[in-house]
């Protein structure tokens, strides 16, 4: 494959994998009721931390797995499971706070989970760089020139997720109170379909099932 056009497919598979603009109303729905500075520093935390893990599973991926006995399909229906109980959170926690007359946790941070992993990097996102960079590599040349490439794209698809959770605010405020929280009722259901999605996918990996 050229490398024009190897560049082309892999920043298309990332950013199909990644999907930004579907991370926008999860970003809603997580940080519902935080100030705009607050959302800001969520949004920029939650994407360097996934870049720092997309680089090193990109670069150690198989390597870190294998040592410690874990394989992708594990890591997958574990990620399904946690992003589960994510969704039994938006479905039925908040609501239950509501009756009981609480307000959410002041200190509620999701930017590392479940914002930074698994939903941006994820077990798809995490299998997609090690698959990348592998591919880099058998273009040809020194192996680090591949990886740096793939790497490489994965920042800028860093930033332009950045750019669409910046754009959570104004999305918000156009939807109103009853907007959002019909969409965080709706997207608890989508993750818990995805999740088991995930669970399945990597009961598949194994082998154990058709």
């Amino acid at each position: 494959m050229p490398e024009s056009a190897f560049l082309i497919t892999a920043f298309a598979t990332l950013f199909v994998v990644i999907d930004p603009p579907g991370l926008v109303p999860m970003f809603i729905a997580l940080t519902r009721g935080m100030s705009d500075e607050k959302r800001v520093a969520m949004a920029r935390r939650a994407c360097l931390i996934a870049a720092a893990l997309l680089t090193l599973f990109g670069l150690f991926g198989e390597a870190i797995l294998g040592f410690i006995g874990i394989s992708m399909s594990a890591f997958r229906i574990a990620g399904g499971i946690l992003l589960f109980l994510t969704a039994l959170d938006m479905l039925f926690e908040r609501r239950t706070q509501r009756r009981e007359g609480q307000a959410a946790e002041p200190d509620h941070d999701p930017s590392v989970f479940p914002l930074a992993t698994p939903l941006i990097a994820g077990p798809g996102a995490i299998a997609t760089m090690i698959l990348l960079v592998g591919q880099a590599e058998s273009m040809g040349g020194a192996a680090w020139t591949g990886a740096a490439v793939v790497i490489g794209l994965m920042l800028v698809m860093m930033v332009v997720t950045w750019a669409f959770l910046l754009a959570s605010p104004p999305l918000e405020r156009m939807l109103g109170r009853t907007g959002v929280i019909v969409i965080t009722r709706l997207l608890g259901m989508l993750l818990a379909a995805l999740s088991v999605q995930f669970v399945i996918d990597g009961v598949r990996q194994t082998g154990l099932v058709g």
